[in-house]
C-alpha cells in the first residue's frame, strides 16, 4: 500500500471508530428520566423511546475543496436531524478534524433536549465537517463554506432546519454559508441560519449570548441558596465565545472569572478578567486562529501553565465552557477538594459520566447540566428566527433582558421536574426530565 493510500486507511479507520460517546450518554440519559417513564404504558405502547433516542434523519456528503496553492482536498460533512416534534430542527455547525457522524449524533441527541428545555417551538439537530479552519485564509474558509453548503442546502430552511454556529463556525463562516445559500436557492431567506452579523438579520447578544445565559442560571441557582454573585471566583476553561460572554455576564453581576483555558494550557488571572482592554485581547486571540491562550498571560504578566486544565485552582464556582469530555474523574475529584459550591455545564457535556455521576451524589455541590444551562445560545437563536419573521430587531436590552427570564424559567423547570419525582436538588435530572416530558407530548399528539 503507498503512503497515500495508508493515509486514507487511516482516516477511514478514524472515521468509522464506534460511537461510545453516543451510547454512554443516551445510557446514563435513560437512567436519568426513568422515574418519568414508570407508570406511563403508553410510552412503551408507542415505543416512544427508541424513537426519541434514533435521529429521523442523518445525511452525510463529500465537501471537495480547493486551497491557495490549487490543491484540493476532501472533506467529510454530516448533518444529524434528530427530531422535530416541537418544532423545526435547530443546532449547531461544527468545523473542527475531529467531528465524525458518531460525534454530529450525539451533539444531535443533546442538542434536541436542550432545545426542547427552552420551552421555544425548535426540534433539535447538529453537522458540521471534519475541516479545520485554524491556519486558513479567508479565501480558503470561503471556498470551503460554499463547498459546504452546495451539499447542504437541499436540506435546511426556515420551516425545515436552521443550522447556527459552534466550534470553528463564527460569524465569518455564517456570512459565507448564508451567502451561498441564498445564491443556490434565490431567496432571502433570513430566518434559514441563524448567528448572523447584525448587518444581515442576526440578533444583539447572539456572541455572548451561551456565555450570558450559563452566568444568569448560575444567578439563579445561587440566589435560590440564599447567596449572591458578589465577590465570586469563577474558574472557566476555553477563551471562545462562550468563554467571553461568561466573563462579560459575571463582571457585571459582580462576579469574577479567573481562568481560561486552551490546547496549550491555562492562566490564572487572580485580578479576574473584567476589564475591556482583557475583553478585546481574548477577541483578538481568537481572531488570530492560533488557538493559544498563553498570549494573554504574556500580555497582561499572570502565570500561564503550560499542558494543564485549570480545574486544579480553588473557586466558588467552576464553569466548563470549552469541548466534551474535558472533566474526567479525576478532575472531579479535584473540583470537590477544592471546596467548589457550584457547578454549571456551560459547554456541551463537558464532564465524562464517570465525573458528573460523582458530582451530582456529593451533597457539597451544586451542580447544573449543559442542558440547562448551556441554552442560551439556543434561546438568542429562536430570538434570531422570530425577530427575522417579523422583519425587526429588537434592541440589545430587550434580548438580554429575554434571555435572562427565560434561563430563570428552565432554572425553575428543572427544580420543578425533580420535585416532582422526588428526585431532591438534582437539577440534571430535572432537566432531563422536563425536556423528555415536553417532547413526549408533542410526539404522542402526533401519532405515529
Amino acid at each position: 500500500m503507498n503512503n497515500y493510500a495508508q493515509r486514507v486507511s487511516s482516516r477511514l479507520q478514524e472515521r468509522y471508530e464506534n460511537e461510545k460517546d453516543y451510547l454512554q450518554t443516551v445510557q446514563a440519559w435513560l437512567e436519568m428520566i426513568s422515574p418519568a417513564i414508570d407508570g406511563n404504558p403508553e410510552y412503551e405502547k408507542q415505543d416512544l423511546i427508541t424513537r426519541m433516542v434514533e435521529p429521523e434523519r442523518m445525511v452525510s456528503f463529500l465537501v471537495p475543496w480547493q486551497d491557495d496553492s490549487g490543491c484540493y482536498h476532501t472533506s467529510h460533512g454530516y448533518r444529524v436531524q434528530f427530531n422535530s416534534a416541537i418544532g423545526p430542527y435547530k443546532g449547531g455547525l461544527r468545523f473542527h478534524p475531529a467531528l465524525n457522524g458518531g460525534t454530529a449524533k450525539f451533539l444531535g441527541f443533546e442538542q434536541t433536549y436542550k432545545n426542547a428545555l427552552s420551552g421555544l417551538p425548535i426540534g433539535g439537530a447538529s453537522g458540521g465537517a471534519d475541516f479545520d479552519p485554524n491556519g486558513k485564509s479567508n479565501r480558503e474558509i470561503m471556498r470551503f463554506c460554499q463547498s459546504f453548503m452546495t451539499a447542504l442546502y437541499r436540506y435546511i430552511g426556515a420551516d425545515i432546519d436552521v443550522p447556527a454556529g459552534d466550534i470553528g463556525v463564527g460569524t465569518r463562516e455564517i456570512g459565507y454559508l448564508y451567502g451561498e445559500y441564498k445564491r443556490l436557492t434565490g431567496r432571502a431567506e433570513s430566518g434559514a441560519i441563524t448567528g448572523k452579523g447584525l448587518t444581515y438579520g442576526g440578533s444583539k447578544v447572539r456572541q455572548d449570548a451561551a456565555g450570558f445565559g450559563a452566568v444568569y442560571f448560575l444567578a439563579r441557582m445561587v440566589e435560590q441558596h440564599g447567596d449572591t454573585l458578589q465577590g465570586k471566583r469563577i474558574v472557566v476553561s476555553g477563551f471562545g465565545n462562550m468563554a467571553l460572554g461568561a466573563c462579560r455576564k459575571a463582571a457585571e453581576l459582580g462576579a469574577k472569572v479567573i481562568t481560561l483555558s486552551g490546547p496549550d494550557g491555562y492562566v490564572y488571572d487572580a485580578e479576574g478578567i473584567m476589564t475591556d482592554e482583557k475583553f478585546e485581547c481574548i477577541m483578538q486571540m481568537r481572531a488570530s486562529g492560533a488557538d493559544q491562550v498563553q498570549p494573554y498571560a504574556e500580555r497582561f504578566g499572570v502565570p500561564f501553565f503550560a499542558d494543564k486544565k485549570p480545574w486544579e485552582v480553588p473557586a466558588e464556582i467552576v464553569m466548563p465552557c470549552a469541548i466534551e469530555n474535558e472533566i474526567d474523574q479525576e478532575d472531579a475529584l479535584r473540583i470537590l477538594k477544592n471546596g467548589t459550591k457550584y457547578y454549571v455545564e456551560a459547554a456541551n457535556m463537558p464532564a465524562t459520566n464517570e465525573a458528573i455521576q460523582l458530582l451530582r451524589v456529593t451533597p457539597q455541590i451544586c451542580c447544573a447540566g449543559s442542558k440547562a444551562a448551556g441554552s442560551g445560545g439556543v434561546i438568542v437563536s429562536a430570538l434570531e428566527m422570530a425577530q427575522n419573521s417579523l422583519r425587526y430587531s429588537w434592541s440589545q436590552a430587550e434580548v438580554d433582558a429575554r434571555l435572562r427570564c427565560t434561563m430563570h424559567t428552565i432554572y425553575d423547570a428543572s427544580k420543578l421536574a425533580a420535585e416532582k419525582y422526588d428526585l431532591g436538588y438534582d437539577l440534571i435530572a430535572g432537566n432531563n426530565i422536563a425536556a423528555f416530558e415536553r417532547i413526549a407530548k408533542a410526539m404522542l399528539a402526533q401519532g405515529m
